[in-house]
């Protein structure tokens, strides 16, 4: 029984139980302990992970992978996890309370990813989306003091009840014409029957409908905004970086594992998807006056490059699966800089909208060269991360044949660069309505360095992150 390979999972269990539990006999004023533990605790876990690397098991009968693919993301979740909480810290202890729960929630939500990333069949990946989505139900909600923050979390748990039922009915319509649900069992029954019925065809788009909920992908996208706008800011980053990802990732595996023979049945109705994604996130973004919902609306438009990856997808090339695994760690780092960013702002202002950016540079001006960093790799700016993500991803729609959906994402990112810049100019041009620097915590400048550091050496550097990309996406090729 090769049960010592679930021991990341085993061991992120024991260390969210071990959270909730000490936060009982920890002292109202120690409870900054529990998250240097919890972050220490998922760093160990990111080694026991790194130690896999190279595994090929498909075990109980193809229901969980431990493969390249996933190794790779249940690293990206655990490191994005540790930021998270590790940046929690001070808005935690002057906004939140029950500090042992928010922690603990944290590294539940991060196994559920960790699950959903080695999920090899349907009905596995449906109970590890909804271990995540529950938890982010009560973390959006967390922020007891902020009314935005409750209607934050009923808005995310209805839209998200609805769009699981969706998706769980999709499934069931696929496994009645398949009689399984695993990935390679529905790989298999789609070659074998060489065309779709109706069934196959409803079951599919619902559960795109589903996922798009996930995602935030349009017309599914309306619950963003406002739970990114109303959720604690930690957990808005949370949601809009490896939430985005582990919906993608599943996404992914099962377009490129089990649809892949009706690939051309589906990739017209994920490009037009992309199209629609990418221009009403980044239209709606012109207008915005809040800096987290300006970042909601920019998620959406990164949700729509994404897709252009998806619908590029191809039973014989690499290419879109490393463009769409590149982006979406690529997107993950800058716009978690990004959001570093507005965390320690809001804590030492208590101000989010974008006016109120004015000056930054001169009160922190680190501080406003990380955001700086982090809204040029979103806008894809050459030398940054996001240049090269998203030009592996139109490459990969040209190779496709699909050249005009490369050039709907090129006149996109020209959109979006236009509102990072408004962003900046508050930063750089205007000047700022309160003098006198602000007390940036050191803690946060060292993630910030660290952030703007990998999104600017992979942007001129990429080959390392390159190779471990191409040797997880082997499985879509194999």
């Amino acid at each position: 029984m090769s049960w010592w390979l679930f021991i990341p999972e085993f061991l992120a269990v024991i260390l969210a139980f071990a959270v909730f539990g000490l936060d009982m006999v920890t002292p109202a004023d120690k409870k900054n302990r529990l998250a240097w533990g919890g972050a220490i605790g998922l760093l160990v876990i990111i080694g026991v992970v790194v130690a896999y690397w190279g595994q090929t098991p498909r075990l109980y009968k193809e229901l969980f992978y431990l493969d390249n693919f996933a190794l790779l993301f249940k690293v990206f979740f655990l490191f994005v996890a540790v930021v998270i909480i590790l940046s929690s810290l001070d808005h935690a202890r002057r906004f939140l309370s029950h500090l042992g729960e928010y922690y603990g929630l944290i590294i539940l939500a991060t196994l559920g990813m960790m699950l959903m990333a080695s999920a090899g069949e349907m009905i596995t990946a449906f109970v590890s989306l909804e271990l995540v989505s529950f938890s982010f139900y009560v973390l959006s909600s967390y922020d007891k003091n902020n009314p935005k923050s409750g209607e934050a979390g009923i808005k995310y748990i209805i839209i998200g009840a609805f769009s699981s039922a969706l998706m769980l009915y999709g499934m069931s319509l696929i496994y009645a014409a398949t009689k399984t649900t695993t990935f390679a069992g529905i790989f298999a029954a789609l070659q074998q029957s060489g065309q779709l019925d109706f069934g196959w065809v409803l079951g599919i788009i619902l559960i795109l409908a589903g996922l798009g909920f996930k995602v935030s992908a349009v017309p599914f996208h309306m619950w963003a905004p406002d739970v990114y706008e109303g959720a604690p800011t930690p957990i808005t980053a949370y949601l809009s970086v490896a939430s985005k990802a582990a919906g993608f990732i599943l996404l992914v595996r099962l377009f490129a594992m089990a649809f892949m023979p009706s690939v051309e049945a589906w990739r017209l109705l994920m490009a037009i998807l992309a199209v629609a994604t990418m221009c009403i996130g980044n239209f709606v973004a012109l207008r915005q006056v809040n800096i987290k919902r300006l970042l909601a609306y920019s998620s959406i438009a990164q949700a729509g490059y994404v897709l252009v990856g998806v619908a590029s997808l191809s039973p014989s090339s690499p290419l879109a699966s490393n463009a769409i695994m590149l982006h979406l760690v690529g997107y993950g780092l800058s716009n978690l800089a990004a959001f570093v960013c507005v965390i320690v702002y809001q804590n030492l202002t208590q101000k989010e909208d974008i006016a109120d950016y004015a000056g930054l540079s001169r009160r922190a001006p680190f501080v406003a060269l990380a955001m700086l960093a982090a809204l040029f790799s979103l806008a894809g700016m050459p030398f940054f991360v996001g240049f090269i993500s998203k030009f592996y991803l139109f490459t990969a729609a040209a190779d496709q044949g699909m050249i005009w959906l490369a050039l709907v994402a090129i006149f996109n990112s020209f959109i979006s660069l236009y509102y990072y810049l408004g962003v900046v100019k508050q930063m750089y041009v205007r000047s700022p309505e309160e003098p006198g620097p602000l007390a940036v915590p050191a803690l946060i400048n060292v993630i910030l360095v660290v952030l703007v550091v990998l999104v600017s050496v992979i942007g001129i550097y990429p080959e390392p992150l390159l190779r471990a990309i191409g040797a997880a996406s082997q499985i879509f090729i194999a």
